[in-house]
């Protein structure tokens, strides 16, 4: 495995491997990986020829007063599990390879499918994430990139900006990864404490909560989130953010569910803000 840390190093190399006439894919992520990651990796592995990881914690995806100096970081033990995983190039650039003196430029993908969910409460994050992935985009012209579907809200609005600038790449969503108990995996779950571990199953509990009832066949979308939320706040300390019901490409919310639904939450527990969800056709 290759690392690189410019990018006209990554584009040499990629380069190369296009000239030997191998399908690219990449796996873009903010590094402390763990086995969500790793499937990413895998799935790319297995679709194409030659595999680009980014490591790569992007400030410009961060609000005020969130985790940006604090966001776990190993960047040793990524690159031994990126090796491992049979990955071909690891990119790990600076801040300042790719935000250099007076960067002004970005790509901000509007709508209403960047201000619900997440959006509504991390105003500027979908302009930092649509701005960097454009990014490296364009440094590797892969022909496959690989998402994991616990962000479904960043995968939909990657997948709007790949069909509206033409980006000639497919997006991958890859299932979510979870613990054996079913929380699913995060580079944030290491903030919790050993306590706050185990109250955020309520989290996935929850969410299996909303999909006993819809094969019941409850299809009021109120009652299924006042369900999830009460179970939710038997965790006195959960503060949410939200507890969703939308359509499962648009973002668009729904009083009857009907068709391809994701139900989404996001949740403070304690120090980090967890996200899950999970997607049906009803």
């Amino acid at each position: 495995m290759k690392i690189v840390h410019t990018v006209n190093d990554l584009r040499a190399v990629v380069k190369s491997a296009k000239k030997a006439q191998k399908c690219v894919g990449l796996v873009p992520t903010m590094g402390f990986l763990h086995e969500g990651h790793l499937s990413l990796m895998t799935a790319a592995k297995k679709n194409t020829d030659f595999v680009v990881v980014s490591l790569f914690v992007n400030p410009t995806q961060f609000g005020p007063n969130e985790d940006l100096e604090s966001y776990p970081r190993n960047f040793e033990k990524d690159a031994i599990l990126c090796e491992n995983a049979g990955v071909d190039v690891l990119f790990n650039p600076s801040v300042d390879e790719m935000y250099g003196p007076d960067y002004s430029t970005y790509v901000n993908c509007e709508g209403d499918i960047t201000k619900v969910l997440c959006g509504a409460s991390r105003p500027i994050h979908f302009k930092g994430v649509t701005s960097v992935v454009s990014k490296l985009f364009n440094i590797v012209s892969p022909e496959k990139a690989f998402f994991g579907q616990k962000d479904a809200q960043q995968v939909a609005v990657i997948e709007k900006m790949v069909r509206e600038l033409n980006f000639d790449i497919e997006i991958v969503p890859c299932p979510i990864v979870r613990e054996s108990d079913g929380l699913a995996l995060s580079s944030r779950n290491t903030y919790l404490s050993e306590s706050e571990r185990k109250d955020a199953l309520v989290l996935v509990q929850s969410l299996r909560l909303a999909e006993q009832k819809i094969k019941a066949g409850e299809r009021n979308a109120e009652l299924i989130k006042q369900a999830m939320k009460a179970l939710i706040e038997t965790v006195d300390y959960a503060e949410i953010d939200y507890v969703e019901i939308v359509e499962a490409t648009t973002l668009k919310s729904v009083q009857k569910l009907e068709g391809d639904m994701l139900i989404a939450l996001a949740v403070k527990l304690g120090r980090p803000r967890l996200i899950d969800n999970i997607r049906l056709w009803v």
